[in-house]
């Protein structure tokens, strides 16, 4: 998230009115919620996420345990057991 100057953004007007509200804070103004985009969408943490995931049910499955899986990848056990057993 970047930070704008609002009046560089906002007409005065709209800047006016706000003034009389805030002034001098920061103010988060939400997405309308039909343009929030799905968790993953602009950067490859989904992807890396997924792979890593994989490594860890197919390590399971060839026998490594949840604690070896769990210190292996730095994760908790119950985080592990989540993904080999969904």
């Amino acid at each position: 998230m970047k930070y704008v100057k609002a009046y560089e953004v906002f007409p005065k007007h709209l800047l006016d009115e706000i003034q009389k509200y805030v002034q001098g804070d920061l103010v988060y103004i939400p997405k309308i919620p039909s343009n929030h985009e799905k968790w993953g969408t602009n950067t490859d943490t989904k992807k890396i996420v997924s792979k890593r995931n994989k490594e860890i049910i197919d390590a399971h499955k060839s026998g490594i345990s949840v604690a070896q899986l769990a210190e292996l990848y730095f994760l908790s056990e119950e985080t592990i057991k989540k993904i080999v057993y969904c």
